[in-house]
């Protein structure tokens, strides 16, 4: 028995050795031939995709359910019961392809063509193939939109699709901050860096342009490099730098510190509605988008609640000589960037989108991602033992370029082909949502993006500054007017505020530890007075004469003395610097925060609504009707004519535009295919950002004019939008491209 096991296994040696050496002669052989070919032929690009095509046709998915319930391939290759992927397998060393060739470079050995002729019909194959192709992932995306449908249903709505709900509204909750931050701290931030109106108002604009750039920029790189990883990226920046603007002293640093960190968080929108809808079946994505907008809300009224909880503790500040302060507007914008940081933290524990997977042709990581999803959801229905059945889920054939770096390519030769093949890519990328099959849809989607977003920021910003100017209008009726009055010999000690004094004469004066609001000295003279430890706010000397006069430890600098003279004066250790004067009025709180929260705490009824009516009425009814009634609130504005007044149309507007806004959101996610949809999303949301621009630069500039002009613009982009909408396709019942 042992001499007849030995045979058999020496037999069995000697043919496995036969059949290796018959391998490799096989492959050596097929070499040679394929050699052969190459310098006989010259249709090289012929095999460059027909090659890959015949050896997918294998690959092709039936989406043909099977017995439980899973989907299949029709071949062989069939994936086992846990969802292993033959597309993760090793391959055969024959089925090799060099770079160049998946490109249709011909190998270094291959033949040269022998005429122009020659090169102009490979030069025709090689489109037609790529035409081909490009038909085939068309119709791997059709059926993957059908069959990821089915697995959505499959996986159900539950703790997974709320805890990711969560996460990324405290993403969309730091982009409503963002818009906060820099109108709140104005007030103590001009004062504090000595802004004139020109640096304010381009303090004001900055954020909006850094979130135009960034939305742009961040959705086009979540259609090439997924969505969780480039949202992390932006909220990383915009945490970083929202961190860094709140120590940094000087106002060109503060300005590019708050441009950066608008970049950051201009990805937050269109990656954040991408990345939730690509978890959410037909039947529960309309109303669970609208149900994230929420937290836009709960981000004005965080940014609202801690400004007037912060800003006007004036004692949360120090300072280290005269070159750095901290103040209490600082501590209240680091404060803001806790929820940008709290949604990094949470959005490391949350998988990447599984779609993105699959139009990327990873199989078997999007698998993994789908059975978490779905288990996760039934454990929490108390289902453990129900099984994920699919074993096999469509992919998408893909069409990227390699590119052969070489091995002794330096790091930052590899670093600059890495950027420059992802920029074209991303380029092209955008360049296809204005291709004809997109082209009508991207150019109307853009004419109510522009219409809607020119309105809405143009009036809510206005809004405020026509209650500021209400306010000091009303403020101006009370000031008080003393002409030609004589004062000797008399110690000012308390606040004086909202006066304007004309002709008087000063003598032998002190003006000593006061503060002075709003005052007004027009033709006096000041003769031996005496002027010590002075905080001033909005306080001029106009043509007036100062003689023999001593200004000690004052913030009375050349600036507040207009046409003056200056007869054997002096300026004693002035008050350098730009320091916080106490500007916690009642009336300018209550304006700049609590009018705030109300303005943001109104939305939540149309939020509310809109959820409950975006998939029983439509995408299109919700935003033309939303549109048409925000344009008729409009005219109401004629009629605000005290505070109280606007800011009950503020409120009333904010409600019913909210609408508007949650089924653009929602239609702007299902008109696009995954693979353009946050491209498309950014872009659209960046022209946003350049219309809030150019709504805010001509509202604000009729304020204190005429109301007239401000109402006209709105009320007429509303209309347009809300027309321009029902030309739109509706996606109601549509399964996500």
């Amino acid at each position: 028995m042992d001499d007849d096991g030995r045979y058999r296994d020496g037999r069995s040696d000697f043919i496995r050795g036969a059949k290796d050496i018959a391998k490799v002669a096989k492959k050596q052989v097929g070499k040679k031939v394929g050699r052969g070919m190459d310098k006989m032929t010259d249709e090289y690009t012929k095999r460059s995709y027909k090659r890959f095509e015949e050896e997918d046709d294998d690959d092709d998915y039936a989406g043909v359910p099977s017995n439980d319930g899973g989907y299949y391939r029709n071949d062989s290759r069939a994936n086992d019961d846990e969802g292993h992927s033959d597309s993760t397998e090793g391959h055969d060393e024959d089925d090799e392809i060099y770079e160049g060739e998946y490109q249709g470079i011909p190998r270094a050995d291959s033949g040269k063509p022998s005429s122009m002729d020659g090169v102009t019909a490979t030069q025709a194959q090689q489109f037609r193939d790529l035409s081909a192709y490009e038909g085939e992932r068309k119709k791997d995306q059709e059926e993957l939109a059908q069959q990821y449908e089915t697995i959505l249903q499959e996986c159900g709505h539950g703790k997974f699709q709320w805890t990711l709900y969560f996460v990324l509204g405290l993403a969309l909750m730091a982009d409503g901050v963002e818009i906060f931050v820099v109108g709140f701290v104005l007030p103590s931030a001009q004062i504090d860096m000595c802004l004139s109106e020109p640096n304010k108002g381009m303090l004001g604009l900055i954020v909006y342009l850094g979130m135009m750039v960034g939305a742009f920029v961040w959705g086009g790189l979540a259609d090439r490099i997924g969505r969780r990883q480039t949202l992390l990226i932006s909220l990383s920046i915009n945490s970083v730098f929202a961190f860094f603007s709140s120590f940094v002293q000087g106002y060109s640093s503060f300005l590019f510190c708050r441009l950066a960190s608008g970049v950051g968080i201009g990805g937050s929108i269109p990656i954040v509605f991408s990345y939730y809808s690509e978890f959410l079946a037909q039947e529960k994505r309309g109303e669970h988008l609208s149900w994230l907008c929420m937290f836009w809300m709960i981000g004005g009224i965080y940014a609202s609640a801690m400004a007037w909880a912060i800003i006007p503790h004036y004692g949360w500040s120090f300072q280290m000589g005269s070159a750095y302060q901290f103040h209490s507007w600082r501590v209240f914008v680091l404060v803001c960037a806790f929820p940008s940081v709290a949604a990094i933290s949470a959005l490391t524990t949350m998988p990447e989108s599984p779609r993105f997977f699959l139009e990327n042709g990873k199989h078997d990581e999007a698998w993994m991602i789908l059975k978490q999803v779905h288990d996760t959801n039934m454990r929490a229905k108390g289902y453990p033992e129900r099984v994920f059945s699919v074993t096999t889920i469509k992919t998408v054939k893909q069409l990227d370029e390699l590119v052969n770096m070489g091995d002794n390519a330096a790091w930052h030769e590899k670093w600059r082909i890495k950027l420059t093949s992802l920029f074209h890519q991303v380029w092209s990328n955008f360049q296809t949502v204005f291709s004809p099959e997109y082209r009508r849809t991207t150019y109307m989607m853009m004419a109510v993006w522009f219409s809607m977003s020119f309105s809405y920021y143009g009036l809510t910003v206005w809004f405020p500054d026509m209650i500021k100017y209400l306010q000091k209008q009303e403020y101006s009726s009370r000031t008080k007017v003393f002409v030609k009055e004589k004062v000797e010999h008399v110690t000012f000690n308390f606040t004086l505020e909202n006066q304007v004094h004309r002709q008087g004469e000063y003598f032998n004066d002190k003006f000593m530890n006061l503060k002075m609001r709003s005052m007004v000295f027009e033709d006096s003279l000041f003769e031996e007075c005496f002027f010590e430890d002075i905080t001033s706010t909005n306080t001029f000397f106009k043509n007036c004469t100062f003689i023999a006069t001593l200004f000690y430890n004052t913030d009375l600098f050349k600036y507040r003395l207009i046409n003056c003279k200056l007869i054997n004066s002096t300026f004693l250790h002035n008050k350098e610097g730009c320091l916080l004067s106490d500007i916690s009025d009642e009336n300018n709180a209550y304006m700049v925060y609590f009018v705030s929260f109300l303005g943001t705490l109104a939305v939540l009824p149309g939020n509310i609504v809109s959820a409950l009516l975006m998939d029983k009425i439509g995408r299109l009814r919700m935003l033309a009707g939303s549109s048409v009634i925000s344009c008729i609130s409009c005219f109401f504005l004629s009629f605000g004519n005290s505070e109280s007044a606007m800011i009950a149309l503020l409120c009333l507007f904010g409600g019913i535009s909210i609408a508007s806004w949650n089924a653009l959101d929602v239609l702007t996610v299902e008109l696009y295919p995954s693979d353009k949809r946050t491209t498309a999303f950014g872009f659209l949301n960046a022209l946003c950002k350049l219309a809030a621009v150019l709504g805010i630069s001509i509202f604000t500039s009729f304020v204190g004019i005429t109301k007239a002009v401000p109402i006209l613009f709105a009320s007429g982009a509303l209309a347009a939008g809300s027309f321009l909408a029902l030309k739109l396709p509706e996606t109601r019942g549509q399964v996500l491209q």
